[in-house]
């Protein structure tokens, strides 16, 4: 907020203009001032809260002047409320209060008893008879002061409790009549003490207290101060132990501490310094930081990526086990929404590999992490904000976990293509064993029980290259959705590679594949493989006016690969999909030959240009000498 404009609001004769010059000229004016002071605008200075320039605004209270009233009070960020006797004392919760109530504005309040010079009453009766009594009946009062613009008293202290109403409003973070901090403040507090407990043991050590203190306010706590912070909390938290360090309760406790006295302000440090809005919601430029992926290009974590979720993995498997139970994942979800809404939709962990227990293993997690951030890389950025992921270098952002793979236009064009994910379907019949299939690449046992697959379900795991190059390669069967997925074409460019699935012992299984290739051509532009699968049932022959050898023959492709996947030899299928996606055209129709490639020619031509080039200049001169 670089404005906090103040509408300085109150009855007839209780000091408002004076409160107001005294401030501009820091002594009390003595001359007669006019009933209603300019607007006037105070630049920043040292000590202002959030270097905020400050607009105030007098008014009157006047009948005759109660429009422009109206408009200023709805223009204002906070209200000064002044009053400066009993009657007017009453006039807040009879008047004011309720006025400001009907106009619907919702903005802090900061009531100023003002002319306390008059007055032999001490503050602390003040507070106890006018100010408690009227701040619980309107929660819209943020703070109270005493002040005087005759002896210069509590002056500026009373506008820049009106800056800190804008810059720090206590509102949402304490509830006063429940004497608690607010759930919102609550949950964003939880959230950043388990990012400061880097080895998760529950307890802010010395060495997390002080990386949170630099982090929040640029400079270290003395040992002293961290004792006393220590024995705060230890008084106010019956059986708190702090020998190990702050647990979550002190944490908490500690920043309760804070808004009772007054010192909001030092919770939203914290909250800003991780960023957090006025709301209590992170930023939406934080978790949604601009990120483009170019068309034909596609994301993936990386290296930096690839190192946090790896640490957070073996941070929160607690037990050991190479696999995050139930618990562990709670537990690593903490600080987020939940599970990501994709994952949850596709039965993580279902979609990758698991351990004997049903846990999600360390490849399982990393292969979960690249699945998503190939197809929906913007919530992976926003993941990866949640779960408190720091650049290496301190100019970078978020999107540094994660790296744009070039786009690939031409298929066709021999070479391998850059990207370390891709993306595969898997097309067939019904009862064609691709279920089974997406089983078996993720090792789970064969399950001779049919299920027919309604919605798309997704597979991904590493895959080792030739070469000894890792890659990951995601399964995708398409379910009750496949005509509609066929028809659309930017989830066909999304596409690596199109696995034809069939079962070799069902005789009309082919031809679900031939028609699907007559009825959407648009198929033809993408590299595919033929699978034949159930190669451990008996062979049969398909009732297809061409027999799958010599449909592909005829289209100048490999024949169909003969699997099982009950097999051991299956694993050799998926190295063969990820070849042929990293490889793409190996895996096209040759019935159109691709354009030879001249390149060679072009550089023996400009080789043989540049020799006779020289060997002419060489002649020239040789002539020359003569």
């Amino acid at each position: 907020m670089a404005t906090v404009r103040v509408c300085v609001c109150g009855d007839e004769g209780t000091g408002k203009s004076s409160l107001i010059a005294s401030l501009v000229k820091d002594v009390f004016v003595t001359n007669k001032i006019q009933p209603v002071l300019p607007q006037i605008t105070i630049p920043p200075s040292i000590g202002t809260p959030e270097n905020v320039t400050t607009t105030i605004v007098d008014t009157s209270a006047r009948p005759q002047d109660r429009t422009t009233l109206r408009k200023e009070i709805r223009k204002s960020n906070v209200i000064l409320l002044v009053y400066s006797d009993h009657y007017s004392y009453e006039r807040v919760a009879l008047f004011w209060m309720p006025y400001f109530r009907s106009l619907g504005v919702n903005v802090p309040v900061v009531l100023c008893a003002n002319k306390c010079d008059l007055t032999d009453n001490t503050m602390p009766q003040v507070v106890d008879d006018e100010m408690l009594p009227v701040m619980n009946e309107f929660r819209e009062i943020d703070s109270c002061i005493r002040a005087s613009a005759r002896e210069h008293h509590n002056v500026n202290e009373t506008f820049f409790l009106c800056q800190k109403a804008v810059t720090h409003p206590i509102a949402p973070l304490f509830d006063y009549k429940e004497g608690n901090l607010k759930p919102a403040c609550v949950s964003a507090l939880k959230r950043i003490f388990y990012l400061c407990d880097k080895d998760q043991d529950g307890y802010l050590n010395d060495n997390e207290i002080q990386e949170f203190q630099a982090k929040c306010f640029d400079k270290p706590l003395s040992s002293e101060d961290l004792g006393n912070i220590k024995l705060s909390i230890a008084k106010s938290v019956p059986g708190s132990d702090t020998t190990k360090g702050i647990d979550r309760r002190g944490f908490l406790q500690l920043n309760k501490i804070y808004a009772e006295k007054g010192r909001h302000e030092t919770i939203w440090i914290i909250l800003r310094k991780y960023h957090y809005t006025d709301s209590l919601s992170l930023e939406d430029n934080f978790i949604h930081p601009k990120f483009d992926v170019p068309e034909y290009a596609s994301a993936e974590l990386s290296p930096a990526g690839y190192r946090f979720f790896m640490d957070l993995f073996l941070l929160f498997d607690k037990d050991n086990d190479g696999g995050l139970n139930d618990q562990e994942l709670s537990a690593l979800f903490a600080p987020t929404p939940g599970l990501p809404l994709s994952w949850v939709e596709s039965s993580f962990p279902s979609t990758a590999v698991r351990n004997e227990a049903g846990h999600i293993t360390l490849q399982g997690w990393l292969a979960q992490w690249s699945m998503t951030t190939f197809l929906e890389p913007k919530t992976t950025l926003e993941y990866l904000a949640y779960l408190g992921f720091e650049p290496p270098n301190a100019r970078e952002t978020l999107a540094s976990a994660l790296k744009v793979i070039k786009p690939r236009k031409r298929r066709r064009r021999p070479g391998r293509v850059e990207r370390n994910v891709v993306l595969c379907y898997i097309i067939g019949a019904a009862g064609a064993g691709k279920s089974s299939l997406l089983d078996a690449f993720l090792n789970r046992p064969f399950d001779s029980l049919y299920h027919p697959t309604i919605k798309p379900r997704r597979a991904v795991n590493s895959v080792e290259l030739q070469g000894g190059k890792q890659c990951y390669l995601i399964l995708e069967e398409l379910g009750e959705l496949e005509p509609a997925i066929l028809e659309n074409q930017a989830r066909l460019d999304a596409c690596d590679l199109i696995c034809y699935a069939y079962d070799s012992s069902d005789p009309d299984s082919f031809s679900h594949i031939v028609d699907l290739r007559k009825r959407y051509p648009q198929l033809d532009d993408l590299p595919s493989i033929y699978t034949a699968l159930k190669a451990d049932k008996d062979k049969t022959t398909q009732r297809s006016e061409l027999q799958p050898d010599q449909y592909t023959s005829g289209l100048m492709m490999s024949t169909p690969v003969h699997v099982s996947v009950t097999w051991d030899s299956i694993g050799e299928l998926f190295v063969a999909l990820a070849e042929a996606a990293t490889n793409p055209s190996t895996a096209f129709p040759k019935s159109d030959e691709p354009p030879p490639d001249r390149t060679s020619l072009y550089l023996a031509l400009g080789a043989m240009t540049c020799a006779a080039a020289a060997a002419f200049m060489i002649w020239r001169r040789s002539t020359n000498s003569v």
